[in-house]
Order: C-alpha cells, then structure tokens, then sequence
C-alpha cells in the first residue's frame, strides 16, 4: 500500500515562506522552509514527534509592525512639537511693553486683562468709532505680581459694567493652563537629541541590513519543492519509458530503503539526464519531485557563477548543507554544464572561479563524507564538454539519454497532451505520429495547443483532424502567408515543382509514400511536400539516393516544363548535395573509395551543429570524392528526368488540380496518383461536395484576412529584388 503523501500548505507574506505541515504519523517528515527576498532560506527540519520550530507568521508580521510603529511615532511627536513651538502662540494682535499697560490702567483705558502664564491679553475700552474693544498683547517678567502692582497704582480689581473711562478698574481674570506648557517646553529641549538618535537608529539598521545581504551572498538559493506543491508525475511524462524506469527505481529506493538495503545495494549517488533540447529532462525532473515525497531542491547551474571570488563554492557548500540536514532528499541541478564544463580551459588555470565551483561539487557529491542519502538529478545538453571526474560512477552512477520519441512514443505524448480537450473522433493519432517525424516532447505539445487555437480561432467547440494537420505545418514552416499575391507564372511553376517531387517520390521504390502536397506560402517556402515516413535507424544506399531523386524532382520538372529552372530549387540542391557528400566521407557508400570515413567533424552532439571539420587526405582524395559526389548528385538527376518524361501526363493533371485547388493530401492525393492521366479530375464520388468546397464562405465561417494590403517597408529584405523559394519537399 503506498505512503500517505504529505499534505503541506504555503503560506506567503513579504519576505516569508514558510511549509507548513499538519499532525503526520510517527515516524513521519516534515519541512520548514524560511528565505528572505533573494537572500538564502534557512530549512527547519524535524522527524518523528518533533514540531517544527519555525515562527508563526503572525509573531514575525507583529515585530516588524512594532518597529515600524515605533519610527514612525517619533516622526509623529517631532511634527507636533515644532508645530506648537512654531505655531500654538501666534496671534495677529499687537504687542505691547508691560509697563504701557499699568500706565493705561491707571488712566481708567482698560476694560479687562486675561493672564496666562507670563502672557497678557489685554482688552481696551471701546470707543466710539469701534466695533469692539481693541485688543493687545504684553509680556510680563518671571516672578510678576500682577495683582500686587495694580494694587499698588490705586487700580481696582473688578471693573462693573458701565464705568465710564478713565476709572482706574480693570476686571482680572486668570486663564487656565492646559497642562502642556512644562512638557511642551522639555520635549522642545529634548528634541534636537531624539532626531539625532533617530538618524542614528536609521544608520545602524541599514549597516545590519547590508551586513545581512553581504553574509548572505553566499548562501545557496536553491528552492525547496515538496510532494503537495509539484502536481506532474510520472503519468504526465510518456516517451521515455526507459528514462521513467529508471527514475521510478530512484524514487522507490528513497520511499523503500529496506528493500534494497536488504540484499546488499546502496542508493544511486547522482543521475545525468542527457538529451537534445525539448525532450522532457526538466520535465522529468519535476514528475521525479511529485512522485518522491521528501525534500526536493531545485536550482540552475548558472546560480552557481558570480564575478566575486569563492561564491559559488560557498553556495555549493550550503546547498548540500541543507540536503544534509533534509536527507534523504533530491537535488537537482539543471543545465549543469555552466559550471561542469572540463578544467583545464580556462585562463585563470585552477585559480579560476568556475573551476572552483566544480571542485567543491566533486568534494560534495563524493569526498570523505559518504553517508549521506542526498540523490544529484542533473541535466545537460552538452555531456561532450562535461569533466570526466564529474561522469565517473560514484558521483554520476547512471546516465539517462533521453532522444527525440520514436513514432510510438510520439502517439503515447499526443495522447497525453491531448487528454482533457474536446477531440473530435476523426483524429488519428497515428497518422499524426507518423507526421511528425523527429518532433520533441516540447514540439508535440506545441502543436496539441496549436491545434486548439486553430479551432477556438474558428469558434469550433472540438478540435478535428483538419486543424491537427494544419498546425503540424504552422510548427514545421510557420503560419500561411494569406497577404502574398502570386501571380499565374508564379502559381503554375510552384504547382509543377511541387509536383515533380510528388511524382518522382510516387514511382520510386525505396521512397517513403507521400501525403501531402500544397502550394500555399508558408514562412519561407512557396510550397512544400510531406511524406508519411516509418522510424528507422538504418538507412541504405538505395534510400538516399531514392531521397536524392525525390528532392531533384522539382528541378527536373521546371526544366522539363519551362526549359530552365528558377531559383526555386535551391534549397532542394543544398540538401542533395549534403546527402552525397555525407555518402561519400562519412558512411563508406562510396565503391570508388571503399568503405572509409574523410576528415573529422566536430560538433555539438544532441544541438545537431557543426563546430569545425579537420582534412585529413590529400588534394587527390579531396578531388576523387568531389567526382563521386558528382556522379551521385548526376545519377539522381537522371532518374528524377526519366520518372517524369514516363508520366508526364500525370505532371500535368496533378499540377492543373494543384493550381485549382492548391492543396492535396491523404487518401485524395493517393486515389489522384494512382487514376488514369487522361480521366477528368475529380471523379464522380469526389465532385459532389465540390461546390461546398467552392461556395463563399458566410460572415460567420469567412477566415480573419487584414482589411489592407500589407507593403513592404524601405530598407527590408524582400525589396532588393526576386527571393529564392525554399521547399519543404
């Protein structure tokens, strides 16, 4: 019965993230994981009754609001206090010497005085041209008696209503303090030292700030995945039956220990996945992290690289730090090319940064310290460049090669990506996995969601079989090019060209069937011709030069036709002539020359590029295998020349439908090759639906076309005269 998986839950709020897991079982795992920004996580591990020991969101989002509160309350109380300081006393009355207010109370002029503090506000009598008494401000000295002095000028104390000026009375009246004066008065001595202390407290939590990110700097940032969080598994991956078995045996070892340990066996140290690009490696990788239930770090090999000295050695040492204290545990490491590379080629010789790196993942993977239970899952496209101590067993025990699918896997992946969507039951897939031929996992499914867009840009509420076929050309050639205008010469010189492959590939007997032919722009190519091939590793001589023939067939057929032949078959020229050449020095089929490679080229394996290629023969080799190629290249020429002069009649009707129809494939193709030259086309069963096919489509089913017509720009490509066609056949 297999393991309950952990149920975690993420839970994010600024620079926290933090795995949560419930209540488990003895015996059971359990992970938190803290990081900050793009600074390094600290992992928390626990197992059996142990609780994680991670702080609450909730404690962490309340220090942080303190502190924040705390600066800005000081912020808060320095704007009141200059406010007040500034502010609270101002007034627009006139201010008056102290003295000149006893002096108009003796003289009966002064209705009444309010005293606060220090401060007089005094109130005039009103006179007759006034409104209201007027009002003036005085200062008194500390220590005034004020009452004592009026007293002492003969100055009464009350004031009745009514008394006439020049009685020396004056209603006294004493205003209330606030309470704020004697500390409004010491925060304003004390507050130059709070702003001072707070430009301090800013200082020292950027420089610990700073201190932080820089002891930092070379902690590793690898992320932590686990079970819950990773929802591909290995029932999303197909193609790779191998790669999945040996994956699988990976992830059972970490979930079933004993049953291995049981007869003697040790866990694999490292996995290489290698494969050209598409493939599905990461892919797998990630099924790998939702099929494992432990601990899952992910990370790129150009994480490691930094321009300071020493970084990436330290991130390497922290990485497994971590998958220590987490084992067992998964480490995956992709592209690790960037920092695998072979030593020795760099100029800082082994003082150089990369090569460090290197080293401290050989220590790491395989030094002293062996009994850790920490799997390396790596993934290239370059294992040619990679350092032999990093491939040998013991670091890299198994190496997976994952290639492009053969027509089984492809069928396998379509119905993968297929799974979900509305298809319509027309749809063979494997007549579409004997379409695409050399397709990656990555290319499928592009053309699975291809596909889907045709039909929702259609708005069919089911993908059919006519938009799969269409978007295996937009993935090959690219989309149709609606807005090119082709003239009648144009058209009928595509039509014979497409044809004469079609024809000379038809009779030939080595020849894969062809399935479809069109001449509507695509991309680059003014037509293309597909073929329906099996998958096969071998190939002989009889068929490349059949391939050789069928390429030459649309030169063939211009020069039949029209007499000379257009630019159109260039590309069909390169590729022939790279097919003979490579005869010649690289697979022995050469009778003159025997069965012996020439030269040697260098290239990048699974990218499918030549770097450089070395002679190693003499002028008179060099000239022997350019006759050969010759003969070849003259030998297909010929053959494609005869196949058309023998049915040149059926040239010229598959060419008229071709200009009529402008594009032929499946069963309709087949039945048009195998009818007589000389019968009308269609026949009877096929001409009935033909004024369907021909009628003018609604507003509703009319294709999108641009209302404009599109013109080239000045300095572009096309405006420099006639291109050069290129064909798909």
């Amino acid at each position: 019965m297999r393991p309950r998986e952990p149920v975690l839950r993420q839970v994010r709020g600024g620079d926290v993230s933090i795995l949560e897991a419930p209540a488990r079982a003895p015996g059971a795992y359990s992970a938190a994981y803290i990081g900050g920004g793009h600074g390094p996580g600290h992992l928390l591990y626990s197992n059996r009754a142990q609780a994680p020991t991670a702080p609450s969101r909730s404690s962490l989002l309340y220090s942080r609001w303190i502190r924040n509160s705390f600066f800005w309350l000081l912020v808060i109380v320095a704007v009141i206090a200059i406010f007040f300081a500034f502010f609270a006393n101002g007034s627009d009355h006139q201010s008056v010497e102290f003295g000149q207010v006893i002096t108009d109370a003796e003289r009966g002029r002064i209705e009444k005085i309010e005293v606060d503090g220090r401060t007089l506000t005094v109130t005039y009598i009103r006179q007759a041209n006034e409104e209201t008494g007027k009002v003036v401000k005085a200062k008194a000295g500390p220590n005034t008696n004020i009452e004592d002095i009026l007293t002492q000028r003969g100055v009464a104390l009350s004031r009745a209503p009514g008394t006439a000026e020049g009685v020396p009375a004056v209603n006294l009246e004493y205003k209330d303090s606030s309470g704020f004066g004697p500390f409004l008065g010491l925060l304003l001595n004390i507050l130059p030292f709070l702003l001072f202390g707070l430009f301090l407290l800013l200082i020292m939590r950027q420089a610990q700030g700073s201190n932080s990110q820089a002891m930092s700097f070379g902690k590793s940032r690898a992320r932590l995945f686990t079970g819950s969080k990773v929802t591909v598994t290995f029932a999303d991956v197909a193609g790779v039956d191998e790669a999945k078995e040996e994956l699988a045996e990976v992830v059972e070892f970490l979930k079933y220990p004993e049953k291995f340990a049981a007869l003697g066996a040790r866990i694999p140290k490292g996995v290489l996945l290698v494969g050209p690009p598409g493939t599905g490696k990461t892919l797998l990788s990630r099924a790998v992290a939702g099929e494992a239930g432990v601990p899952f770090f992910s990370i790129s090999g150009s994480e490691f690289v930094e321009m300071f000295v020493g970084v990436g050695a330290s991130r390497v040492r922290d990485l497994f730090d971590q998958a220590k204290k987490n084992a067992p545990c998964i480490v995956f490491i992709d592209e690790i090319d960037a920092v695998g590379r072979q030593r020795g080629a760099g100029l800082g010789g082994s003082h150089d940064e990369r090569e460090q790196t290197l080293n401290q993942i050989l220590v790491e993977m395989d030094g002293f310290d062996t009994g850790t239970n920490v799997i390396v899952i790596a993934a290239t496209n370059r294992p040619d460049i990679l350092d032999p101590a990093l491939l040998r067993p013991g670091r890299f025990d198994r190496k997976v090669v994952l290639d492009a699918p053969d027509i089984k896997g492809r069928e396998a992946i379509l119905n993968v990506h297929m799974k979900g969507k509305p298809i319509a039951d027309d749809v063979d897939v494997a007549v579409l996995a004997k379409a695409t031929s050399g397709f990656s996992g990555a290319d499928l499914a592009n053309l699975v969601n291809e596909a889907a867009i045709l039909a929702a840009r259609r708005n069919k509420k089911i993908i059919t079989m006519k938009e799969f076929l269409e978007a295996i050309d937009r993935v090959i050639l690219g989309p149709e090019r609606k807005s090119k205008v082709m003239s009648d010469l144009e058209k009928k010189v595509t039509a014979y060209h497409e044809g004469g492959h079609v024809i000379v590939a038809h009779f030939l007997k080595h020849h894969d069937p062809v399935y479809k032919v069109t001449i509507v722009s695509r991309g680059m190519s003014g037509g293309h011709t597909r073929f329906l091939g099996e998958d096969t590793s071998y190939h002989t001589p009889s068929m490349f030069k059949d391939r050789m023939a069928s390429a030459l067939g649309g030169l063939a057929a211009e020069e039949i036709v029209f007499g000379e032949a257009s630019t159109g078959p260039s590309s069909d020229i390169q590729q022939v002539t790279r097919i003979a050449r490579s005869m010649v020095t690289r697979w022995g089929m050469s009778k003159k020359l025997g069965p012996r490679t020439f030269g040697k080229t260098e290239e990048l394996i699974f990218l499918g590029r030549e770097i450089s290629e070395t002679r190693d023969y003499s002028e008179k080799i060099a000239e022997e295998i350019d006759e050969e190629v010759r003969e070849l290249i003259d030998e297909a020429h010929a053959t494609a020349t005869k196949i058309l002069l023998e049915h040149r009649k059926l040239l010229d009707k598959l060419a008229s439908v071709l200009i009529e129809v402008e594009t032929l494939e499946g069963e309709q193709l087949v039945r048009l090759l195998n009818s007589d030259p000389d019968e009308p086309w269609p026949p009877p069963d096929l001409a009935e639906p033909k004024p369907e096919a021909a009628a003018k489509p609604t507003a509703e089913e009319a294709p999108r076309r641009p209302i404009f017509e599109p013109k080239p720009a000045t300095g572009l490509a096309w405006e420099s005269g006639n291109q050069s066609r290129t064909d798909g056949g």
